[in-house]
């Protein structure tokens, strides 16, 4: 099942138990030492694994390697580059095949080891980064990967990829190679992350796609650099990829333990449901459970009372994200934030929670829930509030005072709740004319909910389904009727690119070290920009402003109060409506699929699952 492609993607995994300090004990370690070589970067201080580290800690290096492992996917996709717009890429690809200069740690907030990289330096003010490739790095095909390839890749991406390469590629005053192995980026501006985000791109081979229109989908196998290659595809029904046994980068410290199986094979289905049914009759090997009550009432299948399957849990340290239905702004009606929030009264979560989910998973409260960047209750204080006072007249109300969520209750209609959002809507210049709702100018409360049958990463269809059968049902009180349109996956994808919409189903996943992406999902530039994950439409120069403050921060402190004061101009923003997360993830496997004992930071989290898990012998 797909786990949020990219950030994009990845787009949401659920939060956790217990929260960690977001960098840990930072080391005071001199600005001056930075303008060095070195194996690693973290975004403030130093990595937690010293040069000449044996493995990853959540990685098993005696894992044997062999077997192959089903996985499923709903929907389809139509195309193997997922580094443009256009198409549906074939989940894998990019993680699979495809490698950057440095790797990500997910035992770490955000750490970065050398992968095609074997050392980064950087200015003591980041004002500039410098990688230096491994002379042993190859491409499938045998041949060098070089600072040739490394320049075409970055400049490609940053002017005709994909709109999530752009912003940071758009902060790059100067690329230059410095050495026979080395490039420089210079900045235009100060950010520390950008030292980060230029080591984390792909690297793709010039020579395949030059001449070429690169912005076009395609089916053409990419050659990369990575553990797998691109086996077998039949469009729209499965891509297999396997183990690639001349990978230049498999005795790698960083690598030990993970890329275990010899062979990855991802089957798409149409949607969760029929996903399931093929994991119950053993047609894929891995699920991952998004149902707490499902969790523990239908897992008696026989597979699993034979003791074939296995169900495991998962606990994580990572943000909740957002996810919910979001209301797209660039429609006339969702701009007023009282009829935003309006429509967070008629939904009565706790209702809604009840009879899908039995209740027993908390609601999201915060685009960082259960993690210590999420803002705090009541009013803001301290270093957050010294961040917004300059900011207060533009502020909607509940960014300075606190904002909460509508409690609800466990009855199909909360009537309360209902009277108030009639209030708003009426203050907001909406009542209710013959039943329906209405303005001045008679001019109806008229729009579209749009859905994806094959669901998302983190709600099967029906499910999301059921959320909004139920959400309809409250609205029509309120004389609201709107149209429900469910479409496949490649229709959705279209329609939410381009922003037709007025509500849907969002889903972001956010991590423990926010940067620059916040840009892509709630800058301003994303209200006309096809592509950027600002579905909600928003152009908030506070919020803005925020992120340029996260990004400026030297300090842990500066940067926690940053994101807690991005988070309170977020949630008072009254975009989406927040429904339940999973403090762990919820894993049924077959029982000879297996991981570490240690578990990241991050938890179930793209690195995890499949690269360091492994086959054991069958009995």
């Amino acid at each position: 099942m797909r786990i949020f492609k990219i950030l994009n993607k990845y787009a949401t995994r659920c939060a956790f138990a217990v929260a960690l300090p977001l960098f840990g004990s930072v080391a005071a370690m001199p600005l001056a030492s930075l303008a060095e070589p070195a194996h690693g970067i973290a975004m403030y201080g130093e990595p937690a694994l010293p040069a000449g580290f044996s493995n990853l800690p959540y990685a098993n290096p005696e894992a044997p390697k062999g077997g192959t492992i089903r996985l499923a996917e709903p929907g389809g996709f139509d195309s193997l580059k997922p580094w443009v717009l256009k198409g549906n890429s074939a989940w894998g690809v990019g993680v699979h095949v495809v490698e950057s200069l440095m790797m990500r740690s997910i035992d770490e907030p955000f750490t970065l080891y050398g992968l095609l990289a074997e050392s980064v330096e950087t200015a003591p003010d980041r004002s500039w980064v410098e990688f230096t490739l491994r002379p042993e790095a190859r491409f499938s095909d045998g041949s060098p990967v070089t600072i040739e390839d490394v320049m075409w890749s970055y400049k490609t991406l940053g002017t005709v990829g994909h709109p999530r390469y752009l912003g940071a590629w758009s902060k790059v005053s100067r690329m230059e190679q410095t050495g026979e192995r080395s490039v420089r980026f210079t900045f235009k501006e100060q950010d520390r992350e950008l030292a980060m985000l230029m080591g984390m791109r792909p690297i793709l081979k010039k020579a395949q796609w030059e001449g070429q229109d690169f912005a076009q989908s395609g089916l053409t196998p990419p050659i990369g650099s990575g553990p797998y290659l691109v086996d077998q595809v039949d469009p729209g029904r499965t891509i297999t990829f396997k183990r690639d046994p001349d990978y230049w980068g498999k005795d790698l410290p960083i690598n030990r333990g993970l890329n275990n199986f010899d062979e990855i094979r991802y089957d798409y289905f149409g949607d969760a449901n029929a996903m399931f049914e093929a994991f119950k009759a053993g047609e894929v090997n891995f699920w991952r459970e998004l149902s707490a009550q499902k969790w523990d009432s239908e897992y008696d299948f026989p597979l699993l009372t034979q003791g074939e399957v296995v169900k495991s849990e998962i606990p994580n340290q990572r943000p909740s994200g957002i996810m919910g239905l979001v209301m797209n702004t660039r429609n006339p009606i969702f701009r007023d934030w009282r009829v935003r929030q309006a429509m967070i009264e008629a939904f009565n979560f706790q209702f809604i929670n009840k009879t899908l989910n039995g209740g027993l998973d908390p609601r999201i409260t915060s685009y960082f829930s259960n993690s210590t960047l999420a803002m705090h209750s009541g009013p803001a204080e301290g270093d957050v509030r010294e961040l917004l006072e300059p900011h207060a007249r533009k502020l909607l109300p509940g960014a300075m005072e606190g904002y909460s969520l509508p409690d609800g209750n466990d009855r199909p209609f909360d009537r309360q709740g209902l009277r108030r959002a009639l209030k708003l809507l009426e203050q907001a210049g909406w009542t209710v004319q013959d039943g329906a709702l209405k303005n001045s100018d008679g001019q109806g409360f008229d729009f579209e909910i749009l859905l994806n049958q094959s669901g998302s990463a983190m709600r099967s269809a029906s499910e999301t389904q059921q959320i909004v059968d139920i959400y309809l049902e409250s609205l029509k009180n309120l004389g609201i009727t709107p149209r429900v349109t469910v479409l496949d996956s490649a229709q959705f994808v279209q329609r939410t690119n381009n922003y037709d919409f007025g509500m849907t189903w969002y889903e972001r996943a956010l991590s423990l070290s926010p940067g620059n992406e916040q840009l892509l999902y709630w800058g301003g530039d994303g209200v006309t920009l096809p592509g950027s994950r600002n579905w909600m439409g928003m152009k908030d120069p506070v919020a803005e402003d925020m992120i340029a403050k996260m990004l400026e921060a030297r300090s842990p402190q500066d940067f926690n109060a940053a994101v807690r004061a991005l988070d309170r101009v977020l949630m008072a923003g009254r975009y989406v409506i927040p429904v339940s997360f999973s403090p762990v993830s919820r894993l049924a496997h077959s029982t000879w699929l297996k991981y570490p004992d240690n578990t990241p930071l991050y938890g179930d989290w793209p690195g995890f699952m499949p690269e360091v898990w492994w086959q054991e012998a069958k009995k």
